[in-house]
Parts: structure tokens; C-alpha cells; sequence
């Protein structure tokens, strides 16, 4: 009779082991699907922008360039660039944007991240809007413009008495992998301290420095230049939005910041989808390419 027992017990409980793993398995499909409907869901953060008012046109400029990294490292940009180009150029063609790849301005002195400011300053007196994308973005939805974005968040279309810098925060705090930079003098003169931000610089690690440098600037600036000047777009999805997959790091982070989660996690109907923190980014890139072609 004992003998018999145990294959028994040992039945119920790889029985039992089976239907957690497949209940767990239904969850995270379960939650990403809800996520990849969040906007149908009730999250706003593409429909009210496709109907708005496209006048007056400003001129914009999306500037970008890849550093490629190393090839071995899991979170190189290596073919990145190549596969986004198409969906970028096509995008700022329907809209009238120019498309600058400002690969020629990185300073190899530096970690290559620090060089948006060079290649944002190389531009800036030339346009109204400077919008800084990161190599690993792509447009997700191109009935949306950039100036329909901007007043979004700012909520007018006054441009003298818009903000100068326009960006979004995640569950760590500012995001300057996406940005929008206004024309001024403040523009000039904010790009020119954030660059001197030397004791920032880090080599060595994901995080290159430049992000601590601003998190630095924007939290000794006095409460009316910052409120002035710098405006942090309320939801995230807007125009910076991260994909969700299953793995340990996104389920705590849904768990304990789901009002995070949902403001920046990428779906269907959002502007533009940033890899931010991924690996396998060129996998990734042209997988979201494909979805978008296939709409």
C-alpha cells in the first residue's frame, strides 16, 4: 500500500505544478493582452490626437543617429538604425519634417548618449522644434504629428509662450531617449551647462551619465524657471512608450507601479514605441516594423 502511495503523491503533485504553471501562463497572457489594449481599454493617449487641428504648421526637425556599440553586448544597437530608417523617413516625408541622422557629431570622448546634446545644438537655430529620438524608436502610428503631440501636452499652440523642453518620466524618473527641444535662448544656453556636466560622464555601465546630469539641472532649478521651461508630459504613452513582456523586472514593476506601467506601456494606437532598457533590440525593432507594415 505504501509503495503504491508514492507514485500517487507524486502524480498530484507534478498534477498540481502543471495547472500553476498554466494558470500563471494565462495571467501573463491574459495581462498582456489588457495592456496591449490599453488605449481601447480607456487609457487616452492617441485617439484625441489624430483629429486636432494640424495649423499653424511649425518647423520641426527629427534628429537621431545610432551608435552601434559592441557587436557581442545583448543591448547593441548594431542594425538598428538600418531597420527603423524606412519607417522614420517615411513618416517625416508624409508630414513634412526633415530627418537628420547626425551620426557625424558623436564625440568619441564621451559615452555616445551624451551626444544628443551636440547634434540637438548642431540643429536647433534652424527650426522651431528640435524632436530627439533615440536609434531604437519607432513610429507606431503615423496619422499622429508631432505639433498635435506637443500641444497635447502643453495645451495650447502659442509657440512664444510654450515651454522649451517637453519630455516624459518613467517608473525610474526622466526618459531623454525622447524629447522635444524648443528654439530660444534658454534652449541654448540649458544645452550648453547640461554638456559641461562633466562629473556626470561614466563609462563602463548601461547608464552613460547624461540622464543624472539634466535629473541634476531640472532639480537645483529655481520652482519658476522650472515650471517655466520644462514640462513633463503627464502620461508617458504620448509619445515615448515602452513595450511589455513577461519576465520577473515587468511583473514587479506592474505590481508595485501599475499607475506607471500604465501610463508608458505600449499600445496599439501609440505614437511611438521606445526600446529603452532592451535586449535584442534589432529583433525587437524589426518585429514592431512588421506590425506596423502589416496595419
Amino acid at each position: 500500500m505504501g509503495r503504491r502511495a508514492k507514485p500517487i503523491r507524486r502524480y498530484r503533485r507534478l498534477r498540481l505544478l502543471l495547472i500553476a504553471v498554466a494558470a500563471v501562463f494565462l495571467a501573463v497572457h491574459t495581462i498582456s493582452a489588457a495592456l496591449r489594449r490599453a488605449n481601447a481599454l480607456g487609457r487616452r493617449c492617441s485617439s484625441e490626437l489624430i483629429d486636432r487641428n494640424l495649423s499653424p504648421r511649425l518647423r520641426i526637425a527629427m534628429v537621431s543617429f545610432s551608435s552601434e556599440g559592441k557587436a557581442s553586448s545583448r543591448r547593441s544597437f548594431k542594425g538598428v538604425e538600418e531597420v527603423v530608417a524606412g519607417n522614420k523617413q517615411a513618416y517625416a516625408t508624409h508630414m513634412g519634417y526633415d530627418l537628420i541622422n547626425a551620426d557625424d557629431l558623436v564625440d568619441q570622448t564621451r559615452p555616445p548618449a551624451w551626444s544628443k546634446i551636440l547634434a540637438v545644438q548642431s540643429r536647433l537655430s534652424s527650426y522651431d522644434w528640435i524632436f530627439w529620438n533615440d536609434a531604437d524608436t519607432v513610429v507606431t502610428n503615423p496619422a499622429i504629428s508631432l505639433e498635435s503631440v506637443i500641444w497635447s501636452v502643453i495645451g495650447h499652440t502659442d509657440f512664444d509662450e510654450s515651454p522649451d523642453f517637453i519630455l516624459t518620466e518613467d517608473i525610474n524618473g526622466v526618459n531623454l531617449g525622447v524629447f522635444f527641444i524648443r528654439r530660444s535662448k534658454w534652449s541654448e544656453n540649458f544645452l550648453n551647462i547640461w554638456w559641461n556636466q562633466t562629473t556626470f560622464i561614466s563609462f563602463g555601465s548601461t547608464k552613460s551619465g547624461d540622464n543624472a546630469a539634466f535629473k541634476h539641472l531640472i532639480d537645483n532649478l529655481p520652482p519658476d524657471e522650472l515650471r517655466q521651461h520644462i514640462r513633463i508630459s503627464p502620461m508617458q504613452c504620448l509619445f515615448n512608450s515602452y513595450p511589455w513582456f513577461p519576465s520577473w523586472k515587468s511583473a514587479l514593476r506592474l505590481f508595485t507601479s501599475p499607475s506607471t506601467t500604465w501610463k508608458g506601456v505600449y499600445s496599439y494606437g501609440d505614437f511611438m514605441v521606445h526600446l529603452a532598457g532592451l535586449d535584442e533590440k534589432k529583433a525587437w525593432a524589426e518585429k514592431i516594423v512588421r506590425e506596423v507594415e502589416s496595419n
